[in-house]
């Protein structure tokens, strides 16, 4: 099959069926592979650590946060040359990259040749959200769906960082997590080179209108407020899912220490919580985005103290719980951009909104070891409360679809 471009009358809309079957699922698994990778450092940061003569694992922790600071800053050019050189190419170049920069990660023999590895990993990872999204739901009928299950597979990702690294890492070594992940990214750069068709032209000279077409004043709010709550979000995600391995440790011991099963259990609460942003993806088909994205943003506040106070099983079913709302709210600011911005330009917006919440957000890697040094992983739970409570002051901002429309009416009536 390949992807026709044809004009409709003046305004050159593209018809196509849809993207192959198989090109969606690469998408998908671009996603997973994504988080994965970008998590395998922290899973395995423990035996890391020892390896590398380092007396505790949060010592060595900021020596990831290269790998972040990339996956923020990285997006605004991903997405510009997303949208002017062609979404097809950018997933070339990420496939092969995140294979390459993984590679080198494994065969590392410092921390600092560590460090420069992941840097050139997230220099890779940043192209997947402004391009792989937008490409992904490009044609979808039903665009919520396709990002709840886009959600659900990058998240599946960073199950399998947590099951697959631990196993790994008992079975052979830590470098054996780098590796063999970097292989299954190169197969899917070839697959992808295969089945994908060549884009007859980029997306920049197309026009697939957005669906709810804002004034201009009110879109620019709406993209400050999306970005705002995207910078929390994202600070709630590398919070969760770069502790969340190092808190099941210190919370479990006594009960269970073997870093496989641990490792297990984590997956478990990552893979559930995932399913999350499908039923969310599908509900932001048929409901407005401002009233349920508050809804979900104060849910994560009492269950975030509640971990915070938490040991053992309690511990275990409080984070599953966490995690389904965490992971649940992601859905929101992808379907907001495809909701009110023009495909021709939507992976230059989704790469300006990564570059400053992912940049922002990798702090929280940054920070986190020394935080949880010095203040404990329950100081910790109770400030990602506080950020959860700061989403809902910002989501408030968001302006009203129903009084959009509203307007939309009352001017075609006086017209």
């Amino acid at each position: 099959m390949s992807v026709q471009s044809t004009k409709a009358g003046t305004e050159g809309i593209v018809a196509t069926k849809d993207w192959p079957l198989g090109v969606k699922l690469l998408l998908n698994a671009g996603h997973a592979i994504d988080h994965m990778f970008l998590l395998i450092f922290a899973a395995a940061v423990g035996v890391i650590a020892v390896d590398f003569e380092y007396a505790r694992w949060e010592d060595l922790m900021p020596f990831g946060v290269g790998a972040f600071i990339l996956f923020g800053l990285g997006a605004l050019p991903a997405g510009r040359l997303g949208d002017l050189w062609g979404r097809r190419q950018m997933m070339l170049v990420f496939f092969f990259g995140m294979g390459l920069s993984t590679l080198l990660a494994a065969a590392s023999q410092s921390a600092w040749q560590l460090a420069a590895s992941l840097t050139l990993m997230g220099a890779f990872a940043s192209i997947y959200h402004p391009v792989g999204i937008p490409m992904l739901v490009q044609y979808a009928a039903r665009p919520g769906l396709a990002i709840g299950i886009n959600g659900l597979a990058g998240n599946m990702g960073v199950a399998v960082a947590a099951l697959f690294t631990g196993f790994l890492v008992k079975w052979f070594d830590w470098r054996a997590a780098f590796a063999v992940p970097a292989i299954l990214s190169f197969v899917c750069g070839v697959l992808f080179l295969l089945w994908c068709p060549v884009e007859t032209e980029p997306p920049s000279k197309r026009t697939i209108k957005a669906k709810v077409q804002l004034p201009k004043r009110m879109l620019a709010r709406a993209l400050l407020v999306l970005t705002m709550a995207a910078v929390s979000g994202n600070l709630l995600y590398n919070f969760t899912t770069n502790g969340n391995g190092q808190l099941m440790i210190e919370r479990f011991r006594g009960v269970i220490e073997d870093p496989a099963m641990l490792g297990t259990l984590l997956a478990v609460v990552y893979a559930v919580a995932a399913f999350a942003q499908v039923v969310v993806g599908r509900l932001l088909d048929r409901l407005d985005v401002k009233p349920f994205f508050m809804f979900m943003a104060l849910i994560q506040i009492p269950l975030l103290v509640l971990v915070s106070m938490s040991s053992g099983w309690l511990l275990y079913a409080s984070l599953l719980v966490t995690m389904m709302f965490v992971f649940g709210a992601i859905p929101f600011i992808d379907v907001m951009i495809v909701r009110y911005v023009d495909d021709r330009i939507r992976s230059r917006v989704a790469g300006m909104r990564f570059t400053v919440s992912l940049g922002l957000s990798a702090l929280a890697v940054w920070a986190l070891g020394p935080f949880v040094k010095s203040a404990g992983f329950d100081t910790l739970f109770l400030f990602m409360a506080f950020i959860a409570l700061c989403t809902v002051a910002t989501v408030a901002l968001l302006p009203s679809e129903k009084r959009v429309a509203a307007m939309s009416i009352k001017e075609e009536s006086l017209a």
